[in-house]
Formats: structure tokens, sequence, C-alpha cells
């Protein structure tokens, strides 16, 4: 049973890894889901966006590129309703703000409560990995590999509901590591790592900063953004690179605090 089960785990990847994101939705056209008051639903597609409306469109994104890929599926579709998520979408190109995270972003989906997922985009404008991002607690997780794994999981979620990757990350992991792992490196202990490339950028941060790095992390990785205070700790991204400063605000005494110091 395990064996049959690494080896489907094996074919899932292989299959996404080398599918298109278009293919991918196409593939999941015609299934048939069961909503949580019993009521069948598929996937509704969205009109496709015009050649006109993508050019303009890629304007918003880092050297006005957008990948062959990804116009394939604006042409195709600009997104999709489906049950349990506000509407997906694929043109959301800086709609999310919250830059100081995700300097280039495209805002995939919400779930209604003020959490999203975003796509994360390179400063060569190369669409990367998918991530939730909650509010309340303040954490972000990698959700996905990529857009055509993304809309794998949501496949996943609505075949499977409670057992899918994406409501293990919505309900669960994101206070696993807000109680657990908060995904943090000290400053110090960065600034001495044999990465050249996590040493280097830790050394440009102050001492109060802790570090966050998702290179090469599995789904599922993620830190507590918030975990210092949502509204006053800085945050710092890596110019090119996943990884992340966030301060931890220095205690102020008890005289700074009335005279505003």
């Amino acid at each position: 049973m395990l064996l049959l089960r690494v080896e489907r785990f094996e074919f899932l990847r292989a299959s996404i890894k080398f599918m298109t994101p278009t293919e991918k939705l196409k593939s999941i056209l015609s299934r048939q889901y069961i909503s949580e008051d019993g009521d069948n639903y598929q996937v509704e597609l969205m009109p496709g966006l015009t050649a006109p409306q993508i050019n303009e469109l890629s304007q918003k994104c880092p050297s006005g590129h957008i990948p062959d890929e990804i116009k394939e599926l604006l042409e195709f579709t600009r997104g999709f309703e489906f049950s349990g998520l506000d509407e997906v979408t694929f043109d959301g190109i800086g709609e999310f703000g919250f830059e100081e995270l995700f300097p280039n972003s495209v805002q995939l989906a919400g779930d209604g409560y003020g959490n999203f997922w975003i796509i994360d985009i390179d400063k060569k404008g190369n669409w990367g990995n998918v991530y939730y991002v909650c509010h309340d607690p303040a954490v972000v997780v990698k959700h996905s590999e990529n857009l055509t794994q993304f809309i794998e999981h949501i496949d996943e979620f609505g075949k499977y509901g409670d057992q899918s990757n994406l409501n293990m990350i919505h309900e669960k992991v994101i206070t696993n590591i807000w109680n657990n792992d908060n995904g943090f490196i000290d400053v110090e202990t960065a600034r001495k790592s044999d990465d050249s490339t996590l040493k280097e950028f830790s050394q440009t941060l102050p001492d109060n900063f802790f570090v966050a790095d998702l290179r090469n992390k599995p789904i599922q990785s993620g830190f507590a953004w918030g975990k210092f205070g949502t509204t006053e700790g800085l945050i710092i991204r890596h110019e090119t690179e996943l990884i992340w400063g966030i301060e931890k605000p220095l205690k102020k005494g008890f005289l700074s605090k009335i005279f505003g110091r």
C-alpha cells in the first residue's frame, strides 16, 4: 500500500511539473464536486482576455514580461469560480499590495476572511511559488510550487476537503507555525552561515532582526511574519531570493513611552 502511494505521488509530481496551468485547468473542467451543503458543482470559467488586455496587464509586471504559458492561460480564461473560495483569478497583478513581503505578486484568491493566496513574481517577470498569506495569525506559508500545482491543489480540495493540502494549511499549518515553529533564524546565526547569500543578506540587517529563508523549502513551510508586531516592525525582502528580514522592535522604556521617544 505504501509503495502504491509513493508511486502515485511521484506520478502526480511528474504530471504537475510538465503540465502547463492551462492543461491542468482543462483536465478538471468535467469533474463533478460536492459542496459542504451537498450540492453538485463544477469549475465555472470566466472569459479570457484579449491580446490588448494581456499587453496592458504585462505593463504591471517587472520588465513588462508575462511568461508564454501564462499568456496562454489568460487567453483561455481570466479565472474561474469554485465553491469554498472567492473566485480564483489570474489577472490580479499588483492587487494584493503588501510589497514588503512580496514586491510583485498576483492575487489569486481569498478565503472571505481577509486572507489570500498569491503568486510571487521575480524581477524578470517569472511566476514562481504560490503562498497563503494569513493575517490572524500573521503567517505566510508556501502553498504550492507553481500555478499548475495550485490548480491541482484546488482540485484536491474539491475532492478530499479536510484531507487536502489547501485545508491542512488553512486550518492547521498556520497555527503550528505561529505557536511552535515560527520559521526564523536569529540574525547572529545567519551572519555565521556557510551560505554566502544568507550571510551577506543578514549582514545588512540591524541586530534586532530575524531572518526567514524559504529557498528550496517544501510546501507547508513558512514563517510568522507578524510575530513581533504586525504594525511596528519592518519587513525587508532580499532583492532576488526568498529571504526576508523581520524586525523585532526594541522595547521602549517608561520615559520613552511618556515623551514619545
